[in-house]
């Protein structure tokens, strides 16, 4: 049994979420027991300078040296306090993310990608080995470097007699499917709550739309719609990914040059619909069956409810849930997934799946720095893993 804390930081940037798990190998299954999640949130300096630094803004040689180094200094106290709250001190490995800075696509391809979040400053805190930097090697292999939650769903959900998917819902919408025969496909989206928190902060001064309250109350501009839906991203077909690099304020500001005199929250509900229809169109294309919602806009009750809406208006109802209903916290899933992935690192094994990623074949992910001990990695399981399975955690005293 391998304890692991992942730590994620998304889009949004508003904190770090962390969780810990026990993760084994049961023949050609992985077993997981969630040991729990929290928020660590960033001070709001660090936001800020990260905010300065997403694109469309320009940045500094300078001010990345200085947001690795504050930026992994908080991961570090978050992960100190996951292993302390979560792990009961009793941690063997930390998984970080990192805080994505730019995602390069170039004609459709992914060149290259930056999270910043300086492990070393991890490891010194926590004494503990740390893996990081999980996306380069994908990409270095033709992949897209995302969606990498897509191992979790792949591994969580068996084929079903319809398509099952997997939606998380984050800055950026990415969706996971699993067709009854078995052949998957994940990619990303677009914007989920990357807009929507832009403009409750642009026009209301608010970090978020609390319970899609404001897009509750105003009305969808369908002309500023057909205007976001315009973007080319929308028609490429997957895998592919995205981030902020695209869906940022000056996206949003281009499409509203044609219609200058929307109301602010005519606005937010209009941003919202678009990753409703978004997520709706993607469930009709693919007849989608069953769908699994995570991530931080499954708090957004009016999105959920356009989003139930529009995807039951079409030929076959879906079945829509969260992945609580799974075993896993709707806000933790990344943190959790991040977990497992650092996991399969440290043992030898592939962390992406080819036909999620568009790789042209699976890759051990990431890079590990030591912690105070000399670092030792086990032994690669024997039989190459097929399926996550979920269960209660073991007695804290009983670690194996």
């Amino acid at each position: 049994m391998t304890r692991v804390v992942g730590l994620m930081s998304g889009t949004s940037y508003d904190g770090i979420d962390v969780a810990a798990a026990d993760l084994a190998f049961d023949g050609s299954e992985i077993v997981l027991h969630p040991l729990g999640a929290l928020g660590y949130p960033l001070d709001p300096g660090i936001r800020e300078l990260v905010g300065a630094a997403l694109p469309p803004a320009q940045t500094s040689m300078a001010d990345a040296c200085r947001l690795d180094t504050v930026l992994g200094q908080a991961f570090g106290e978050a992960a100190a306090r996951g292993a302390e709250e979560l792990a009961d001190g009793r941690a063997d490995l930390v998984v970080s993310h990192g805080q994505t800075l730019f995602h390069w696509i170039d004609d459709g391809r992914a060149r290259g990608t930056l999270q910043l979040g300086q492990p070393a400053w991890i490891a010194e805190r926590t004494g503990l080995p740390v893996v990081s930097d999980l996306r380069s090697r994908d990409i270095t292999r033709g992949g897209q470097g995302a969606p990498l939650v897509s191992i979790l769903d792949v591994l969580l959900l068996p084929p079903g007699p319809t398509a099952r998917a997997a939606l998380n819902l984050g800055g950026i919408a990415n969706l996971t499917l699993v067709r009854p025969d078995g052949d998957v496909l994940a990619y990303d989206l677009g914007p989920a709550n990357a807009l929507v928190d832009l403009a409750c902060r642009r026009y209301f001064g608010r970090p978020y739309d609390v319970d899609g309250e404001i897009a509750a109350s105003g009305s969808v501009s369908e002309k500023l719609l057909a205007a976001l839906l315009d973007e080319p991203y929308f028609r490429r077909s997957p895998p592919k990914s995205t981030g902020k690099e695209l869906f940022h304020g000056g996206y949003l500001d281009a499409a509203l040059l044609g219609v200058p005199d929307l109301a602010p929250d005519d606005i937010v509900a209009t941003v919202t619909e678009l990753t409703a229809r978004l997520v709706a169109t993607e469930c009709g294309t693919h007849r989608v069956g069953e769908l699994i919602v995570s991530g931080g806009g499954v708090r957004n009750g009016w999105l959920m409810r356009r989003i139930r809406e529009l995807a039951r208006a079409g030929d076959a109802a879906v079945r829509i849930r969260p992945i609580d209903d799974l075993g896993l916290p709707s806000d933790g899933k990344e943190a959790y997934a991040f977990a497992l992935l650092g996991f399969l690192t440290f043992h030898g094994v592939t962390g992406t799946v080819p036909a999620c990623t568009g790789a042209d074949t699976a890759t051990v992910l990431g890079s590990i720095t030591p912690g105070h001990s000399p670092l030792r990695l086990p032994e690669p399981p024997g039989v190459v893993p097929t399926r996550l399975r979920i269960e209660p955690p073991v007695a804290r005293g009983s670690k194996a």
